[in-house]
């Protein structure tokens, strides 16, 4: 389907940085387009047919990506995500994952976004549908917008508010990359930083970088050892809020 790569023997060896996906998907059809469109972006992409398989590979193995189809036997994206995000033990319980699905509306799509996936995919999709996912990947962010006005000032009232708030959350996120080094080592104190940063962040609109705030809090909680996925989204995301605040208050 894609010969750009099929002929290619290095395929099945995995470069360092070579981003690995797990595709999940009941519909043969479906599961040969993602699989071969990810390859042909230079992905490793894997491929089961089920719930209960994708949770069996994503618990013994790390994967950067998984694209959960929602309505699989066994089990249908939701509950896969769930399993492995409650399973410390799971080495791909915080990797970024999208849902796919031929039906979708804006309420089930609200429900997946809450349910922690990155993005929601609806079938057919193209590669360039897949670019845009792996592009969150790289970047480690999801859809949010790294400064939300909107609901800044649905907040705080007030739009000079919003800006002398954003001068003081600029400072505490330098101060917070600065120490970042230390606290790496010291998971209580980077949890207790954690929480009061999410306040900081919901009353200036910070939203991705609030986001990836939970989502470390969730990986120190569980102690998980495997990937340290979640502690790099959550740098690149506070470098990337930092950066944007220095924009706006200049």
């Amino acid at each position: 389907m894609f010969n750009t790569l099929s002929s290619d023997p290095s395929h099945a060896r995995r470069a360092p940085e070579t981003v690995r996906a797990l595709v999940a998907d009941d519909d043969p059809t479906s599961r040969l387009f993602l699989v071969e469109a990810l390859r042909s972006l230079g992905l490793e992409a894997q491929a089961c047919h089920d719930g209960a398989a994708a949770i069996a590979l994503a618990h013994d193995e790390a994967f950067d990506l998984l694209l959960l189809d929602c309505r699989m036997p066994g089990a249908g994206a939701e509950e896969v995500l769930a399993t492995l995000r409650q399973d410390p033990r799971a080495r791909s319980s915080d990797c970024t994952a999208v849902a796919t699905s031929a039906e979708m509306d804006a309420t089930e799509r609200q429900r997946l976004l809450s349910a922690e996936f990155s993005e929601v995919l609806q079938k057919p999709c193209n590669v360039a549908d897949l670019r845009r996912i792996l592009a969150l990947v790289q970047a480690g962010a999801t859809s949010q917008p790294l400064l939300d006005d909107a609901q800044a000032i649905a907040t705080m009232g007030d739009a000079d508010v919003v800006k002398a708030m954003r001068t003081l959350l600029r400072a505490e996120l330098v101060g917070l990359y600065q120490d970042m080094d230390v606290l790496r080592d010291d998971p209580a104190s980077l949890a207790e930083r954690l929480h009061r940063l999410r306040s900081s962040c919901g009353f200036c609109g910070a939203s991705a970088l609030a986001t990836q705030a939970v989502l470390l809090q969730r990986h120190l909680k569980l102690g998980h050892s495997g990937s340290l996925a979640p502690l790099s989204r959550f740098r690149k995301a506070l470098m990337a809020t930092i950066e944007a605040l220095g924009t706006e208050v200049a």
